[in-house]
């Protein structure tokens, strides 16, 4: 890769037998680095904002966008230039930086959404003016089709941001942009002006330390022994006296509650930031899952007869995890959490099976597949989060550390989330018993 390139400007005319290609393939590589540093930094806003179905949008929009950098990577491995490793330039990263660094988390996604988003999209049609039509015909149609993603990414995500106008955070950002002339260098670059400030350098960034539910009631869990009390009471699901009805509910509630699943999750980009692509590529597909899984439950249950607004969302999970290092963090979620869920869902999944509920056997069934993929990925990858973090025993012995540590900081930090609704009003166990036998 050249140095113009390197440095984030726009790639100069080369020479040699191979220039053509080399010049195209440069600018691949470009687009490859933003859509990376995009998924690793956009996702740290998760925890952070407070609407649900925003969170959803933001993990499909994480999963595409990480789709974008699979297929350009492959595509540049089949040119001369492209590059070997994963790793971002710097001009980049410190401008993705910058863009998590907004204090309010709704004018940071404005900061992605309204300043880096259309500028890769302008860097996407630019490619398509500077490429030949038929010699680089297979990077052209993949263009294409990412243009049309990120036409609609801007399109969703404008209704969530229609009350959230931050002119300063956008000029701040989009003169940070200017001294690179775009994220291919397509467009005159500018000089920072004087007195120009990177919040980066003054505000190291940090995860919040309680996750946001935005308008929801909140509690420590969701899951206990008392009817009276908790919406999920654990010996009712695996009692095969139990109303298979009322399984049902439980398991839509727990699934919805996976919730927290997609906050911790989305931590660990952040956290893992000389990770391979490959690594941020399982990570993306796994928090896609989980926000899809939670989309299961917070789907279903209206239709159930269940009023959200009633359902206390369990905050322990994120409270506790996000005291334990990446790695810990990893090691719990998916060799302990997901790999420990298996029985009692198997048992969940027959029972809910006696209902003939087509719809509810489906989603069941593709989350049994994809925690199932998931536990696959912490064998994989664990080991590699490990070395990332100096971690030199074997994994079986890290796994094991990792739960007694949990256990501790639960203690400390678990349970510390009062119910935001008296026990009149939140629903219950015996709550669900009525709501079945009308659902």
């Amino acid at each position: 890769m050249s140095t113009s390139a390197s440095l984030g400007q726009k790639p100069t005319r080369g020479t040699g037998r191979m220039a053509a290609v080399r010049e195209l393939v440069q600018m691949l590589r470009m687009l490859f680095e933003v859509e990376r540093e995009f998924v690793r930094t956009v996702s740290a806003l998760i925890p952070r904002v407070g609407n649900i179905e925003l969170k959803y949008l933001v993990c499909q929009h994480i999963w595409e966008s990480v789709s974008h950098a699979r297929f350009l990577r492959e595509r540049g491995g089949e040119l001369s230039g492209f590059g070997k490793d994963d790793a971002v330039r710097e001009s980049y990263r410190s401008i993705f930086e910058e863009a998590i660094r907004a204090e309010d988390p709704m004018i940071g996604l404005n900061g992605f959404y309204k300043v880096l988003k259309p500028a890769l999209l302008d860097a996407y049609r630019h490619y398509l003016e500077a490429t030949h039509h038929l010699a680089d015909w297979p990077s052209r149609k993949l263009v294409e089709e990412f243009i049309v993603d990120e036409e609609r990414h801007l399109r969703e995500m404008d209704p969530y941001l229609s009350q959230t106008n931050d002119q300063d955070w956008k000029q701040h950002l989009s003169t940070a942009l200017d001294e690179l002339g775009g994220w291919l260098g397509e467009r005159e670059q500018k000089l920072l002006p004087e007195g120009f400030v990177w919040n980066r350098e003054e505000l190291p960034y940090r995860h919040p330390d309680v996750c946001n539910r935005g308008e929801y009631p909140v509690c420590s869990s969701v899951f206990g022994n008392d009817q009276e009390s908790d919406p999920i009471v654990r010996e009712w699901l695996e009692d095969p006296k139990t109303d298979a009805r009322v399984v049902r509910l439980m398991i839509f509630i727990w699934l919805m509650m996976e919730l927290d699943a997609v906050d911790y999750l989305s931590t660990m980009f952040y956290d893992t930031a000389e990770a391979p692509f490959d690594l941020h590529y399982d990570l993306a597909r796994h928090l896609w899952d989980e926000s899809r899984h939670s989309a299961f439950g917070y789907r279903q249950l209206p239709k159930l007869k269940v009023d959200l607004g009633t359902l206390e969302h369990s905050l322990d999970l994120y409270n506790i995890l996000i005291q334990m290092s990446p790695p810990e963090r990893y090691a719990m979620m998916t060799m302990e959490f997901e790999a420990g869920s298996f029985a009692t869902k198997a048992h969940v999944m027959d029972r809910v099976r006696e209902l003939s509920d087509f719809e509810a056997d489906t989603l069941l069934a593709f989350d049994r597949n994809d925690e199932q993929q998931h536990v696959r990925f912490g064998h994989r990858w664990l080991p590699e989060i490990m070395r990332l973090f100096g971690e030199t025993g074997s994994v079986k012995e890290f796994v094991e550390s990792s739960r007694e540590r949990f256990k501790a900081l639960e203690r400390e930090f678990g349970g510390k989330t009062p119910h935001s609704l008296n026990p009149e009003i939140r629903l219950t166990g015996k709550k669900l018993l009525a709501i079945a036998k009308v659902a």
